[in-house]
């Protein structure tokens, strides 16, 4: 049996999905949900972007065996040219994204660049963020990954996902540390370059490559769509809340520790020498 794949309907999912990373590209301007004198992590304005995507989810839903079997039909796995581009987005969220961050921030602190250690270190350590509320979740939900019944895509198990991997698919790992590194970055440049044209290009490179990570997932049969959905949500928020909290709180401890000493080469070693 041919299946059509549904693009009409795929568009308000398409549709929410752009204007939640819009809406978190932004700087939040949001009320705070509890007073006090620094500004808050969490804001109004976040309601509006999980809003977003949980839209996005409910949308793709009903799609989510069509997308599978769609992805699987012969002539999309055999070509070798999107085999190699998905290999390479795999690999470049899982486990490049890291070693981009942990370089990014080694060549940073040598070199004696404050932006690019700090943009290593908080793309980092929001990654980390990220991908330990998925682990939380895909070890509680327990859903099956595609390749387990493609036709099935409502078969969740309460603590299933402890040590079995075909039941850890939602919510997509990759997807999170794709978008966390992408909502990291481009909230990091948005505070360097309010004002600049730079920040949308930057912007739109990353969740666009973070985007084409899910897509990847999907057509290696290891995610439904709300698997890729759920990751991007949170990795979203991962980055934000990760470089707001350090916007606002600027000698936090974890700066003080990692970026606020002065690299220099003493022989065949490296020193930390503090200002």
């Amino acid at each position: 049996m041919k299946h059509r794949f549904p693009g009409t309907t795929l568009r308000p999912l398409f549709a929410a999905i752009l204007a939640a990373l819009a809406l978190a590209g932004q700087p939040s301007t949001g009320r705070p949900l509890i007073a006090q004198e620094a500004d808050p992590l969490f804001v109004r304005g976040d309601l509006v972007i999980a809003g977003a995507f949980v839209a996005g989810m409910l949308a793709a839903r009903p799609l989510d065996r069509a997308v599978a079997e769609r992805l699987q039909v012969p002539w999309a796995q055999e070509n070798r040219l999107l085999k190699r581009a998905a290999s390479t987005f795999n690999f470049t969220a899982a486990p490049g994204s890291v070693i981009i961050g942990t370089t990014m921030y080694a060549v940073g602190r040598v070199g004696g660049n404050e932006r690019l250690a700090s943009l290593g270190l908080h793309g980092t350590e929001a990654i980390g963020v990220g991908i330990l509320a998925t682990a939380v979740i895909k070890n509680v939900v327990g859903r099956a990954r595609p390749y387990v019944d493609v036709k099935n895509p409502r078969d969740f198990g309460f603590m299933r996902g402890w040590g079995q991997e075909k039941y850890r698919s939602f919510p997509s790992g990759h997807s999170t540390m794709a978008f966390a590194a992408a909502a990291a970055v481009t909230s990091e440049t948005a505070r360097w370059w309010p004002r600049s044209e730079a920040r949308w290009a930057v912007g739109t490179a990353m969740y666009g490559g973070a985007a084409l990570v899910g897509a990847s997932r999907m057509y290696s049969n290891k995610h439904w769509a709300t698997d890729v959905i759920a990751g991007a949500a949170i990795g979203t928020f991962a980055g934000i809340k990760t470089v707001r909290y350090h916007r606002e709180h600027p000698r936090n401890r974890l700066d003080r520790w990692l970026l606020t000493g002065n690299v220099s080469g003493r022989g065949v070693g490296l020193m930390l020498l503090p200002l």
